[in-house]
């Protein structure tokens, strides 16, 4: 069954009902998980009602919307590198990304999940297919691609399939390296930038906080990310089985974000023990340095440093080429000895070209890719273990989100209700002036549970039956008979 979700704003009580789905338009996806989704939205129909000033009529409340989360986004099965390059968000350009997503006609919410594996947009949506050609447009516009060069590689899912989607994508189920930590970091910086600039609220907040315990889970109560855990280390792990071992070699890592930090940590495990750090802020370069005890080198020099080591390792993430082709061939001019570039940025850090250079290996996030594909086989059993994780974390969400859609009215009822207490014992206030404290508090204990009593069976309807038409009418006959606003 696929739901709808769609949290009420603090000033609205919203009761959500599914109604026939609307014409469905399929898009391909090749996700761990399963088939081709089905890129189509139900009719949600939302009965609002906002406002304290006045009373609200039934029919005022009946306001017909068109929500639901999507996730709609280009990915290492869908789309090939050099796709995957032009539709990269770097941190910088996030906070207009995430603008550019909320000021559209058809976006409440947004969220942008870009990493070396996937750049994604999970949005609330005011209707499916004007968000769908909303976010298009979005990618459109970052990659200077046209409609008909980005739809083959676009994928799209709504509700049940989107937020399944979002918890495989944090559990590593959907990673090039199965099973990956990195992700997890990954999703939350996600969400919490957004957070920051306003686009990540009540809907997405509930989403993401569901994403990071299912990642969680995955990775305890399985052994998921057992073996190789990230792209950093599969990256060192690849460079070593090319090599044969890192013991001895001289080592070039250029990056000191956290990718970068990942890549000198799983040196060191590999048995690397001359390692040079180099990074655009020489500080940070300086601190991870300290920490695997290795070299500085500034990042101007970074010729230089080229043309005496084995192993170069880059991941800065500076959206342009930062090792051309010229650079290598002048840094490697008379040198015979083999030098092996593995470059796991997006986009590339590294010039397509330096792979013709004589003794110049290059592998990128292809050939990890092609590499860490053959170690899927060992976890399948543990993938499985995580799908059932991922399926009843799914089904915890949903419960999440009934329980909070019917918050709103089921706290006004109760609030209702005690004001009625209130007044009417301030009402008797003359006939009860002569009892003790003891009495008096007895009274208060009383009134208030008598109130719990006759209040608890309908707050639990309420909330067990939203998203049906039987709570649809018991939430309407609620405001109506109570004169709720």
């Amino acid at each position: 069954m696929s739901h709808p979700w769609y949290l009420p704003c603090p000033t609205a009580s919203a009761f959500v009902r599914s109604t026939s789905p609307s014409n469905c338009r399929s898009s391909a996806t090749t996700s761990n998980a399963g088939p081709v989704a089905v890129a189509c939205v139900r009719s949600v129909r939302i009965t609002l009602a906002v406002g304290p000033a006045r009373r609200v009529s039934l029919e005022e409340r009946k306001v017909v919307a068109h929500v639901s989360i999507v996730v709609i986004g280009v990915n290492h099965r869908t789309g090939p590198l050099a796709l995957l390059e032009r539709v990269s968000v770097t941190v910088e350009s996030l906070p207009k990304a995430i603008a550019s997503l909320t000021s559209r006609v058809n976006i409440r919410e947004a969220v942008v999940l870009s990493t070396c594996n996937r750049t994604e947009v999970y949005a609330v949506a005011e209707r499916f297919h004007g968000a769908y050609a909303d976010i298009r447009d979005f990618f459109c516009e970052l990659g200077g691609l046209t409609p008909d060069e980005l739809h083959p590689h676009l994928y799209s899912q709504h509700d049940d399939a989107a937020v399944s989607h979002l918890f495989e994508v944090a559990a590593g189920l959907d990673s090039a390296v199965l099973g990956e930590t990195e992700i997890l970091g990954q999703v939350r910086h996600a969400w919490e930038f957004s957070q920051s600039e306003g686009g990540a609220r009540a809907t997405l907040n509930l989403l993401f906080r569901h994403a990071l315990e299912t990642g969680k889970r995955a990775r305890t109560e399985t052994g998921i990310s057992r073996s190789t855990t990230s792209v950093s280390h599969a990256a060192v792990e690849m460079a070593t089985e090319r090599l044969g071992t890192l013991k001895g070699r001289r080592v070039l890592v250029v990056g000191a974000g956290e990718m970068g930090e990942g890549v000198a940590v799983a040196l060191v495990a590999a048995g690397a023990a001359d390692i040079t750090v180099t990074n655009r802020t020489e500080a940070r370069a300086e601190q991870l340095a300290a920490r695997i005890n290795g070299r500085v080198v500034p990042f101007h020099a970074l010729g230089d440093t080229i043309a005496s080591v084995d192993v170069l390792l880059t991941c800065t993430g500076s959206g342009s080429v930062v090792i051309d082709h010229d650079l290598v061939h002048a840094a490697r001019g008379g040198i015979d000895t083999p030098l092996l570039v593995v470059d796991i940025a997006v986009p590339r850090d590294v010039d397509g070209a330096v792979a013709q250079l004589d003794g110049v290996t290059l592998l990128d996030l292809d050939d990890l890719r092609d590499w860490a594909a053959k170690g899927i086989e060992k976890r399948a059993a543990e993938a499985d273990s995580v799908r059932i994780i991922v399926g009843e974390e799914v089904e915890r969400f949903s419960i999440d989100v009934t329980a909070r859609q019917a918050a709103p009215l089921v706290a006004q009822l109760h609030e209702h209700a005690e004001t009625i207490r209130v007044a009417e014992l301030e009402r008797f206030a003359s006939r009860l002036a002569g009892l003790e404290p003891a009495q008096r508090s007895a009274v208060e204990s009383l009134t208030r549970g008598i109130i719990a009593k006759l209040l608890h069976h309908p707050s639990v309807r309420l909330k067990e039956d939203v998203g049906t038409p039987s709570g649809e009418r018991n939430a309407a006959a609620v405001h109506d008979l109570f004169n709720l606003s």
